[in-house]
């Protein structure tokens, strides 16, 4: 089973890039979207369901912003909109599709890249997102959280760590708080078959950063120690170029 996560920085954008030809030749049976910045009636939904898909729409409240999306082949068991907290479900944080087997979800952690105010508000979304998942994995232990983190966890996974090293996504607060989720019980996925550095999944626009590939990782697919051995890869497609970021991509055993 072939899963893709890929924060497309507006639906509607994507779509005018080609993001709908690329989809059909790349064929996964689940996609994972974030920032799809649009409502489902702003768009011809028709595009996904004429190749096969189910459509889950989580959108912002505020119109142009925000939202995650699940696409998926496989009709889910239930769908889970949200975390229960109205201040992230307001911005269309999270979605989650359950299976027979695992559960998958999309998620969009917040930017504090504009100020103290937003970077607060992302060190309150990281801790209530850990204590969420901590209690999610208990009832829903094959679990794949996959999405836009906003945060590059290690040096290998930015392009200048020390000139970034007090930008919002590379800040030692931010950087702790993977080093603790990711010995909670979430797995780095890719990190498990690629430890070289220079791959990364968000370039700016200036300066010709993605042709240079000044980036930084920051999207992931993180899974539970339950979905392990049944990964076969976990890889980044860096030549999908609909976005500012690129998607990533995950095979497992169904």
């Amino acid at each position: 089973m072939k899963i893709v996560s890929y924060n497309v920085n507006g639906i509607r954008a994507a779509l005018n890039k080609g993001f709908a030809e690329w989809l059909k030749q790349e064929d996964p049976d689940i996609i994972g979207l974030q920032e799809v910045k649009a409502l489902e009636n702003q768009f011809d939904t028709r595009i996904f369901e004429d190749m096969g898909y189910h459509i889950y729409w989580f959108p912002a409240v505020k119109k142009g912003y925000s939202g995650v999306a699940i696409l998926s082949k496989v009709k889910p068991k239930n769908i889970a909109y949200g975390m229960g907290l109205s201040v992230y479900d307001d911005e269309g944080r999270m979605i989650r599709a359950d299976y027979e087997d695992f559960s998958f979800v999309s998620a969009y952690f917040p930017s504090g890249t504009t100020g103290d105010v937003r970077q607060d508000f992302k060190y309150q979304f990281l801790d209530d997102i850990y204590g969420y998942t901590q209690d999610l994995i208990q009832g829903y232990p094959n679990l794949i959280l996959s999405g836009d983190y906003n945060i590059c966890h290690k040096h290998i996974d930015i392009h200048n760590p020390v000139s970034n090293k007090n930008s919002s996504g590379f800040l030692p607060e931010e950087r702790a708080w993977m080093d603790k989720f990711t010995s909670s019980g979430f797995d780095d996925s890719f990190r498990m078959f690629n430890q070289d550095p220079h791959h990364y999944t968000w370039w700016s626009y200036r300066a010709g950063s993605r042709g240079k590939n000044l980036g930084w990782r920051i999207d992931y697919h993180m899974t539970t120690s339950g979905m392990k051995d049944r990964i076969n890869n976990s890889v980044i497609l860096p030549d999908a170029q609909h976005s500012d970021h690129c998607p990533i991509l995950i095979e497992i055993d169904n």
